[in-house]
């Protein structure tokens, strides 16, 4: 089967180890460790004969040497990003390797196009650092063109 790499998400900003900024593609990166880490991630796939989405996590320090951290074999929240700057359908593409059909691209047809960026926006006790529920009593939608807001607030 074929496998292609979608670049990478940075989410370098965390709290509480959750991921509160992540953008794609890193503005860390250099075009040439962009393709290193992604050919390491698909000989992975390849060697455990993965067949869907998953995303290999690496850590890579300030010399941009990367190093595995582990594969998540499912669908990130985080995905939509990813989707923005490829402009594949993720989920589409999932959903035609589990009906057994090939992939609907290649890696030349993979490029960057844009930045695109996910802010979570959480609860959070500002006397002790810690979340917390509350009433919220104002939020205002961004108003930026290509917002995909997805409000958990009723």
């Amino acid at each position: 089967g074929n496998c292609i790499y979608l670049y990478e998400r940075e989410c370098s900003i965390q709290r509480r180890n959750q991921k509160v900024v992540e953008e794609a593609p890193s503005s860390f990166l250099t075009p040439e460790v962009r393709k290193a880490m992604g050919e390491q991630a698909c000989q992975l796939a390849r060697a455990v004969n993965y067949q869907s989405a998953g995303t290999v996590e690496f850590l890579v320090d300030s010399q941009m040497n990367f190093f595995f951290l582990e594969m998540n074999t499912r669908l990130q929240v985080e995905h939509p990003i990813t989707e923005c700057i490829t402009g594949v359908d993720i989920v589409d593409e999932m959903l035609r390797v589990a009906a057994g059909y090939p992939l609907s691209y290649t890696q030349s047809d993979i490029g960057i196009k844009g930045w695109a960026v996910e802010c979570r926006v959480y609860a959070e006790d500002p006397v002790r650092y810690l979340p917390s529920i509350g009433l919220l009593t104002k939020y205002t939608e961004p108003t930026v063109e290509h917002n995909n807001s997805q409000l958990g607030v009723r």
